[in-house]
């Protein structure tokens, strides 16, 4: 059904309203008194380059769940959603411990305008993964009960849903850029 793409579409749409607005108040504050390189020198740039790779290999196995739906392969749609939300749990697990690690450097979405534009850009675009998750799971549950077998046409479902599991993943590249490896090539934040 094409309203359920026009609708993800224009879910997007205010979504990258929503983030371009965010990544601009990073930037803003990035260049204010109470902005902290220290802080920003705290970020793992390491250990979430690998937590992004995992996040951009969970496009990969979405697209791949798209084409076994497409070849009629109900078993390949299956075991891609598994991989797929198993990726973006780790993606998850890899934010979630790198906040507790900040915050045990009492770096905190109070601490100073590096704390709150920081956890707000990065902890929204979690709540996004984890929406998406939820629905991958509720994608998933329909596979095994057989909602995505050759006779049922549900491709416009899985087609809305991979549009926005492949925004979450753009939109984490230009806020992976931006906040982890732009400050790297350029005096943000000091």
């Amino acid at each position: 059904m094409r309203e359920n793409k026009l609708l993800i579409k224009l879910v997007v749409v205010t979504e990258t309203f929503f983030f371009g607005s965010l990544l601009l108040a990073f930037v803003y504050f990035s260049l204010a008194p109470g902005f902290r390189a220290q802080q920003l020198a705290a970020l793992d740039l390491r250990t979430t380059g690998l937590f992004t790779l995992l996040l951009f290999a969970s496009s990969f196995t979405y697209a791949r769940a798209e084409a076994s739906y497409r070849r009629g392969a109900a078993g390949g749609v299956k075991g891609w959603l598994l991989a797929t939300i198993g990726l973006g749990g780790a993606f998850l697990v890899g934010q979630a411990r790198e906040f507790r690690g900040l915050f045990a450097r009492h770096i905190d979405l109070a601490s100073n305008t590096f704390g709150t534009s920081f956890f707000t850009l990065t902890g929204f675009h979690g709540l996004h993964v984890l929406v998406g998750l939820i629905v991958l799971g509720i994608l998933a549950a329909m596979a095994f009960a057989g909602d995505f077998d050759r006779d049922r046409p549900n491709s416009s479902v899985l087609s809305a849903v991979g549009i926005y599991w492949h925004f979450v993943d753009v939109v984490w590249a230009v806020v992976f850029s931006v906040v982890y490896v732009l400050p790297h090539f350029t005096h943000f934040g000091s």
